[in-house]
Order: C-alpha cells, then sequence, then structure tokens
C-alpha cells in the first residue's frame, strides 16, 4: 500500500505492479490543465488528472479483469489493455492521458498502482501479464 498524502511536499510513495521499481506521484492542482505528476528515477511524466476518475470509471463499466499492457509512448498499445485505452481516441479526453511529449506512454504501469492505492481498483503483481479490476 502506498504512502503519502499526494501532495509535491508529501507525495504517493508507489511500486510498479511488479514490485520491481519505486516511483512517486504528486497531483499539481494548479497546472492547466491539473496534472499527475511522476518521478521514476530521474525522469518525470505528466498524465492528465482526470485520468484517476475516468480510468475507474471505465473499469466499472467493463466490470472485469483488463491487462495492463503497459508500453511506452514509441511502441503501440496491445489492444483492449489499460495502456490503450489511456491513449484512445475513444476515451474521455479523446487521447493520450500522458501530457509530457516522449513520455506519454507507460499509462498501464504507473497509473493502476495509484488507483490501488486509492482504493478504487484491485491490482495484480506478477512479475509480468497483471491486470486490475475496479472495486
Amino acid at each position: 500500500m502506498a504512502t503519502g498524502s499526494g501532495t509535491k511536499q508529501d507525495p504517493w510513495q508507489l511500486k510498479t505492479p511488479p514490485g520491481t521499481s519505486d516511483y512517486t506521484m504528486y497531483k499539481d492542482e494548479a497546472h492547466d490543465p491539473p496534472i499527475l505528476v511522476c518521478t521514476v528515477g530521474k525522469t518525470i511524466l505528466h498524465y492528465d488528472l482526470r485520468a484517476i476518475k475516468d480510468l475507474h470509471e471505465m473499469l466499472l463499466e467493463h466490470g472485469e479483469w483488463v491487462d495492463l499492457g503497459s508500453a511506452d509512448e514509441q511502441k503501440p498499445a496491445k489492444k483492449d489493455t489499460i495502456e490503450a485505452w489511456g491513449r484512445s481516441e475513444d476515451n474521455p479526453i479523446g487521447g493520450w492521458y500522458g501530457l509530457k511529449n516522449g513520455y506519454r506512454g507507460r499509462f498501464g504501469m504507473y497509473m493502476p498502482p495509484l488507483l490501488e492505492a486509492l482504493g478504487l481498483a484491485e491490482l495484480e503483481h506478477n512479475a509480468k501479464g497483471n491486470r486490475m479490476r475496479a472495486k
């Protein structure tokens, strides 16, 4: 389970689904649009803050387990995965939740542990091939 309150001063302390890497996330609601700031080592990624609510709603509607399918921006996302949904023209924002060009991918790696920490989803923690579903 994550620690932290999700502020810049006290970010959520998270682990990737397989538990192999640590990273932090926090909300920057002053940014336009409001964003999630994800820091992995020295790499900083930005995701639209709406991703929390929108991903949870999609999982509730889907009702079953969904593969994560994490992929870098430059690689295609596997169909019917969290990663594919996070960049689909059919999602609520009509495209990428990732906002930092060149670093828009990995939605399926970094968003699921946050939803789990917030109590919104269940997440598998296998070495690979993980899935999630709404709580």
